[in-house]
């Protein structure tokens, strides 16, 4: 016997096996950028990250902010004072203050349409940490959760690597914009049923990733109206809801079930973050919400292994209380978005290049480039992602990563670079685009 398979023999199945999706070209690019990074003047010929859904567009008002605001941080002069009472041990499951600030928060970003509840939140290691902890409260290894495709291709490591939670997707398709309808989720509920798969939930994404679209009044109703009929809980993804910067305007599933009569709202939850919204993904703030209080309470006694710092906590608190400010960001954060979505989209239809209609949020969009396939196939999509990647020197996400049922489609991010590398990288999308032959048309 090798010895990699006696190794293998004497370690877990969680260590063992491939279901942590980072086999996926969405994490194949990312290494690709690792290695030949792009600089405009150390390496203007390297590869520029556009695979990675980060907000940077607004750091200039963060950083003046903590210019003016010292005492925000223990790391300095004016904060020292406050170093032992943030160093001892905190409440596991978040600092009061800072759950209460970013209650008001989450408040403000949903047009101050609904209340949160302080008491409710609980905080975790990155929205990451949040879907794990939902999936292990909410289901058992061999369970299943209907999850509408395309989506973040993360989510395979996120919701089923560690908790055995299977992933059924619920098929979208080009014909309506990806619309999710709740006759698709239906096809995709009784196809798990009939193979004897226990659904015990849908998760929604709203804004959508990699869409950059956002679900309607109607939509959400309706699928409100399924998992209580179903018995089933609705885990809504609302990571991205500061990104919206385009009417429509997005609606929580925090409003929906407050105008539903009739709704059991111990099977709604929400997972909220500061990664995309406020641009600070490595501060590790993730939010669980639920208005499930056995979930409130079994998510409290998991918080333990994915902690918030205390000084992350304290620093925020500060930051989130300035109401001011606050404002400033959530405004000038909105028409960055805005400018550079239509720089870069009007930037690609003048070679004939189209994007998902409808993109009114997000820090992407969804591009087709089918019409550059050899043939419509996923492995004709690999092939042209490779090129990308390669010799364009841009780390893109193809399609087939986010288990999208179209060959062709790729998700380009935006927000992660300044203006100049912006134009670099747009340049170099036409300059292959027309090199290619591709003129005039207008996609699929």
């Amino acid at each position: 016997m090798e010895k990699g398979n006696r190794s293998r023999q004497v370690l877990s199945r969680i260590a063992t096996n491939d279901k942590h999706g980072e086999n996926s070209p969405y994490f194949h690019g990312w290494n690709a950028y690792e290695r030949n990074r792009f600089h405009p003047t150390q390496n203007p010929q390297g590869v520029i990250q556009m695979g990675l859904a980060e907000n940077q567009l607004c750091f200039d008002l963060v950083e003046k902010w903590i210019r003016e605001n010292p005492n925000a941080s223990i790391c300095t002069r004016e904060g020292a004072d406050q170093f032992k009472e943030i160093a001892i041990f905190q409440d596991y499951h978040g600092i009061k203050e800072f759950r209460q600030v970013v209650a008001k928060f989450m408040e403000k970003v949903r047009g101050n349409r609904v209340t949160f509840d302080p008491d409710r939140i609980v905080m975790s290691g990155g929205a990451t940490g949040a879907n794990e902890t939902f999936m292990f409260c909410l289901a058992d290894p061999g369970d299943a959760f209907l999850v509408p495709s395309p989506y973040y291709p993360a989510f395979d490591r996120d919701l089923r690597w560690r908790t055995g939670v299977q992933i059924i997707p619920v098929d979208c398709h080009s014909s309506n914009g990806f619309r999710l309808t709740r006759a698709a989720v239906e096809v995709a509920y009784k196809t798990a049923q009939e193979s004897n798969i226990n659904v015990k939930g849908l998760i929604l994404t709203n804004p959508s990733n990699p869409l950059g679209t956002t679900l309607d009044m109607e939509t959400l109703k309706s699928l409100v109206a399924f998992v209580n009929e179903k018995n089933i809980h609705l885990v809504c993804d609302e990571i991205y809801s500061a990104t919206v910067f385009n009417s429509p305007r997005f609606i929580s599933v925090a409003e929906v079930i407050q105008e539903l009569e009739h709704c059991n709202r111990d099977l709604i939850h929400i997972i909220y973050s500061l990664s995309k919204d406020l641009g600070f993904p490595g501060f590790r703030v993730g939010i669980i919400y639920s208005y499930n209080d056995i979930v409130v309470s079994c998510a409290r006694k998991m918080s333990s292994f994915g902690l918030v710092s205390s000084q992350t906590q304290h620093f925020l608190t500060s930051l989130l209380s300035d109401e001011e400010f606050v404002d400033n960001f959530l405004s000038k954060s909105k028409k960055r978005m805005a400018k550079g979505h239509h720089d870069f989209t009007k930037g690609l239809k003048q070679v004939g290049i189209s994007c998902l209609k409808g993109s009114n949020s997000g820090l992407f969009f969804w591009m087709d480039l089918g019409s550059l396939l050899k043939e419509q196939t996923f492995e004709a999509e690999l092939e042209l992602w490779r090129v990308i990647v390669d010799d364009v020197r841009l780390n893109v996400s193809p399609g087939s990563s986010f288990h999208g049922l179209e060959p062709g489609w790729f998700r380009l991010c935006f927000a992660n670079m300044d203006d100049q590398t912006g134009e670099v990288a747009l340049e170099r999308i036409r300059t292959f685009v027309l090199d290619n032959g591709k003129k005039g048309d207008e996609g699929r």
